[in-house]
């Protein structure tokens, strides 16, 4: 299946040349080695970034807690994939093309290499030696290179960002709000994705939502947001968002997408505003041709987390095909208490079902499990990170879509 991103297929760039194992062990040791200084090393990086560079500064939130995290997460998925060349290629190109929307530039890829083997170095101390510095140098030549590339590439075929204006803002439960946008451009998507959103209130700051509608004639675009206890995106959009407030968007990514090509009944598992997803996966199947049965269940602790629910039971009266259930497990509701593995087996099996999972990853786990035991095949449970730009989303089977603090 093509990567979903934009709606296109993108020809990746050229693999790699590999490194050799014995290099590739180097690399990953020397990462081990520096990791419990994780904290103080990206401080050190972006001080010496901005103290050389002060003009990529610009680039990056006021709060760098965030991106800090991010970039060790980026050097260990780099490190992950090493010595497997395709994947690199695959999560590079996804990084450059994301990179866009923060203003990266060609000019920018040396200048990070450069603090980066620094930083590495200083924390490595007496075990980083000519020849590590060299194998680190390769590595993020590669990783530069398909950056670079796949954002060239990118720049031919649409934007680095939409505005959007907000022309509906409605609460939907406790802290949780449902905001419907109008993009100044049409904005390329396909249901099940998630964007990345950058308010006014938090500029630079970018934070992932997923789109709880399958496209539409008039190109609006609704998000589901919960308000996070300590977020310094969610709580705005939740509570100080209104109609008129224009916010900026980054290219559509997730690979939690229908296969046009399949024809297997769906199963949907649904917790929190990861509804917003499943939502937008009804909707396609109702748009397509292909005749096919969905089941959704949708996971709660308590009533009031419970939104959304009605809604999708008036859409499953208007359609045959649908059926919807809800699995509240904290609080005794007639007709609906039960934990959702415990409400999966009793109405399995569906190990000829495709699969969806989205909400908090504790649930999209134990989700995951129980299906497998039930008899699905791992390949056709499908899930994508939340709070996942493609510098945490995984390329390999296994994919998680969850909450995070936004």
């Amino acid at each position: 299946m093509p990567d979903p991103l934009y709606a296109y297929e993108f020809d990746e760039p050229a693999t790699p040349p590999p490194l050799a194992d014995r290099e590739v062990a180097q690399l990953r040791a020397s990462l081990e080695l520096v990791k419990p200084l994780a904290s103080d090393l990206t401080v050190y990086f972006y001080a010496i970034l901005f103290q050389r560079h002060p003009e990529v500064r610009q680039l990056f939130p006021a709060n760098m807690d965030v991106q800090r995290d991010r970039l060790l997460r980026g050097l260990l998925r780099i490190v992950d994939l090493v010595d497997d060349p395709d994947n690199l290629v695959r999560f590079c190109s996804r990084l450059g093309r994301d990179h866009r929307k923060f203003g990266a530039l060609a000019g920018h890829y040396p200048a990070v290499g450069d603090a980066l083997l620094d930083t590495l170095a200083r924390f490595a101390g007496d075990r980083w030696t000519p020849q590590l510095g060299d194998i680190w140098a390769r590595a993020y030549g590669v990783v530069a290179e398909v950056m670079n590339q796949a954002a060239e590439d990118d720049a031919a075929l649409g934007p680095a960002v939409w505005e959007a204006e907000i022309i509906a803002h409605r609460m939907r439960g406790p802290g949780i709000a449902e905001i419907t946008l109008l993009p100044r451009a049409p904005y390329p998507f396909v249901a099940g994705q998630f964007a990345s959103v950058e308010t006014p209130w938090q500029p630079r700051m970018w934070r992932h939502y997923s789109l709880a509608n399958a496209p539409r004639e008039d190109g609006t675009l609704t998000f589901h947001v919960r308000a996070v206890d300590g977020g310094q995106v969610s709580p705005p959009l939740v509570h100080h968002a209104q109609p008129g407030h224009v916010l900026r968007l980054g290219a559509a990514q997730g690979e939690m997408t229908l296969d046009p090509g399949l024809d297997r009944d769906v199963l949907c598992v649904a917790g929190g505003t990861g509804l917003a997803p499943i939502k937008a996966l009804v909707e396609q199947v109702a748009k397509s041709e292909v005749q096919r049965f969905v089941d959704v269940f949708i996971g709660a602790r308590t009533a009031d987390e419970l939104y959304g629910f009605d809604d999708m039971l008036r859409l499953a009266q208007r359609n045959h095909w649908l059926s919807v259930r809800a699995a509240v497990s904290d609080e005794p509701i007639a007709g609906l208490n039960g934990s959702l593995p415990d409400v999966l087996r009793q109405f399995g099996p569906f190990h000829r079902h495709e699969v969806y999972l989205a909400g908090p990853t504790e649930m999209v786990t134990v989700a995951a499990q129980s299906l497998t035991r039930g008899g699905v095949r791992r390949e056709r449970i499908h899930h994508d990170p939340f709070d996942v730009s493609a510098l945490e989303a995984a390329l390999l089977p296994g994919r998680i879509h969850s909450g995070a603090p936004a």
